[in-house]
């Protein structure tokens, strides 16, 4: 991870002095590079150890920051991990024109990998990316939405770069077929988990902790597993309590939605079908070599889902 590192600051630079800033600053934030850990743990659980891997590690953190970017205008978000946004800081449009910078050099950085296969992967999740903020945005303020359109938008939205991610370590390494969709299937698996537990967090943790205001989902309008759940078991004041918030985007009576949230059983709900998927992700391991990075992979996943931030 530090030549990753390395490779970040190093594929930053730029000519435009607010390209540079902007960029070091939502880079080093303080995130949690869980893709890019993908795509190094994948390559060399089967045996490749090369400087192609570093290289597009960092071009999936490029393409997940840019998501950030984008996303944090999109729902007016001002504060992420434990700072403020970057839109917040120097505006809507700076913000938005440096993600699509950083989707830029991203591609470029692709191309100088030379492999016709990590383009395929990595043009096709950054489409379906774009395509999961098009339908969560189709939710929003939607108390009607199923939990099938919104793990939907999870799987499009989060766990397709999770996916692509670990499908990279498997191209890298010339893996057949059936062991880079078994690859797949983990990142798959472990981003729709992964973003399970976000949406708990909203709910029980606490703002210092998650980097992030509690109940900034509701006040957003997004329709998470934790309401849909608290809604199709609370009784119907607590129902149509959840749909106005909803709504609305209404965090006046947070404290009692949070109360009927857990109440109702709703978060351990999400954390079960959170732990649902790990176990689905591990499965997917069983096909790899068996080594120290299949270890820390099944690590990994439960890590991920036994989390408080």
């Amino acid at each position: 991870m530090q030549e990753v590192d390395a490779v970040i600051a190093r594929r930053l630079s730029s000519d435009v002095a607010l390209i540079n800033q902007i960029s070091a600053y939502i880079i080093h934030a303080g995130g949690k590079r869980m893709r890019p850990k993908l795509v190094l743990m994948f390559a060399n659980v089967l045996g490749c150890d090369s400087p192609a891997s570093r290289e597009l590690a960092a071009v999936v953190e490029f393409i997940h920051t840019a998501t950030l970017l984008h996303d944090d205008v999109v729902d007016e978000s001002a504060m992420r991990r434990g700072k403020k946004t970057a839109n917040a800081l120097f505006g809507n449009a700076a913000s938005v024109l440096v993600g699509d910078f950083l989707y830029s050099r991203a591609f470029q950085m692709m191309v100088s990998v030379e492999r016709m296969r990590v383009l395929e992967v990595l043009a096709d999740a950054t489409n379906v990316i774009a395509e999961g903020e098009v339908l969560q945005l189709m939710n929003m303020h939607d108390p009607d939405a199923t939990v099938e359109s919104y793990l939907r938008v999870i799987r499009y939205k989060t766990a397709k770069l999770f996916e692509a991610s670990a499908r990279l370590g498997a191209v890298l390494a010339d893996a057949p077929a059936e062991v880079e969709e078994a690859c797949a299937g983990y990142g798959r698996a472990l981003g729709t988990a992964f973003q399970l537990i976000d949406d708990v967090l909203d709910y029980e943790g606490d703002s210092q902790a998650l980097g992030k205001n509690v109940g900034d989902d509701l006040r957003e309008g997004k329709p998470t597993l934790p309401l849909l759940i608290a809604m199709e078991r609370g009784s119907e004041d607590e129902r149509q309590l959840i749909r106005h918030a909803i709504e609305h985007g209404e965090v006046e009576r947070l404290p009692d939605i949070v109360a009927i949230v857990r109440r109702t059983g709703a978060l351990e709900a999400t954390r079960e079908a959170a732990r649902t998927e790990i176990e689905a992700a591990k499965k997917n391991l069983s096909s790899l070599p068996l080594n120290k990075w299949r270890e820390l992979l099944l690590e990994f996943a439960a890590q991920s889902v036994e989390r408080s931030f």
